[in-house]
């Protein structure tokens, strides 16, 4: 089961009007995303990155039954809650607060949101999708309400299949996210260069 260890980085939690919430894939650390956070348009946010136990926060692919990645899969969701309850406990709105997450890390924020959708900041999900054999619609409630989602994916990629990216979208938008979709052919199973420019557009936008 995952121990609560969570980086802060960035504006303190107690002066920032914004945050964001970064999640690790499979190998990675806490440290490694935090890098990529220091690619995002998010100078005035805090920056908060759990770090899965043993660095994955699941042990099979996001493609296998969930009962599978079980307990880990359930640890890591309600440790998510725990860290959102935490950031809008030092008084930063759900509204101004945003996700990221890469390929593991990307699967997890997507999961989380959908079971608990509300209107957040903004996500900016790079390879990734919902978890399970297939879509367990049942998980999923709540609206979005026009939270802007990012998805960006190879295609194809060696991890994500692009048909469940796509069915991903499909059900986000369907519980009235504003999604948009980026596939980029022969792309590696990494973060490039056009999901960092899309993303900062799209999501990381300064406060009006």
């Amino acid at each position: 089961m995952h121990q609560k260890n969570v980086f802060i980085a960035g504006k303190k939690l107690t002066e920032a009007k914004r945050a964001l919430v970064l999640v690790h894939g499979r190998g990675g650390t806490a440290d490694d995303i935090l890098g990529l956070g220091s690619h995002l348009r998010v100078k005035d946010f805090a920056l908060v990155a759990p770090e899965a136990t043993g660095n994955s926060w699941y042990p099979y692919s996001f493609m296998a039954p969930p009962s599978q990645n079980e307990p880990w899969l359930s640890s890591a969701i309600a440790l998510l809650g725990e860290v959102v309850n935490d950031v809008a406990a030092k008084g930063i709105a759900r509204e101004n607060i945003f996700f990221t997450g890469f390929s593991q890390g990307a699967c997890l924020i997507l999961e989380f949101l959908a079971r608990y959708a509300a209107k957040y900041g903004g996500v900016a999900a790079f390879t990734g999708g919902l978890i399970g054999d297939r879509i367990y619609t049942d998980n999923y409630k709540g609206s979005f309400a026009q939270t802007p989602i990012f998805l960006g994916s190879g295609s194809p990629d060696l991890h994500v299949p692009v048909k469940r990216v796509g069915e991903t979208a499909d059900i986000l938008e369907g519980m009235q996210a504003k999604v948009t979709l980026k596939l980029y052919p022969g792309r590696m199973h990494t973060v490039s260069a056009d999901e960092i420019a899309t993303a900062n557009e799209l999501i990381f936008t300064p406060a009006s």
